[in-house]
């Protein structure tokens, strides 16, 4: 892959670009306007380095990439178009950075397609009445989630945090990642069958040596 090649994103409807401010922004930016850029980093920022944080568990590393994908927004601003949402096109830009380090050390995780029923992630938690430890409980039921989380292959990962904690949909995802809608929602639902199934584990494991 030639990471120095910004990604390609498939039009959208002149509606939805109006729509996104984002993109009035990255406009301004390539006009000069730098508070434009300001605007820009500020909002996304946190969010950015979280998704490199989340998925590497390295902060430093997570840094570098972040950073890294700042430089490239910086770089393509001359040639920027407004063809997708910017989100879509900044962590199009985030993903390809990460899937290259990725690669750099294995293959990417394969995946498949199990079937199974659809019941919410947060099923899978017992929840007791109210009480003066529920406070401990939702830590612990936290915690366990996040351990859940890093365990996933990379590409369910991506899909799952991109989805549940960033508000992105299968099809934005599909945009970041580079396939298909089907195979974005098999990742989801993969990556929500796994945690149910970790997070059951992990909390009767706790349960039993109360």
């Amino acid at each position: 892959m030639d990471m120095h090649r910004e990604p390609s994103v498939t039009k959208v409807s002149e509606d939805d670009v109006v729509k996104d401010p984002d993109q009035t922004l990255m406009m301004q930016y390539a006009q000069g306007d730098q508070g434009a850029f300001e605007q820009l980093y500020h909002k996304h920022k946190g969010g950015l380095y979280r998704y490199f944080k989340r998925q590497l568990g390295d902060g430093a590393l997570a840094e570098d990439l972040y950073q890294e994908t700042w430089s490239r927004v910086i770089k393509a601003a001359a040639g920027y178009e407004q063809r997708a949402k910017f989100t879509t096109w900044l962590y199009r830009i985030a993903h390809n950075l990460l899937i290259d380090h990725v690669r750099a050390l294995k293959p990417v995780d394969s995946l498949s397609d199990p079937a199974g029923d659809e019941q919410p992630l947060e099923a899978v938690i017992p929840s007791d009445e109210s009480g003066p430890d529920d406070q401990l409980e939702d830590e612990q039921k936290a915690s366990i989630l996040k351990d859940c989380i890093s365990l996933l292959p990379h590409v369910q990962k991506e899909a799952f945090l991109l989805n549940v904690e960033m508000g992105f949909t299968a099809a934005a995802i599909g945009e970041i990642a580079g396939v298909g809608m089907e195979a974005t929602k098999s990742r989801i639902r993969y990556a929500n069958q796994a945690l149910k199934a970790c997070v059951q584990q992990k909390w009767q494991e706790q349960s039993n040596v109360r």
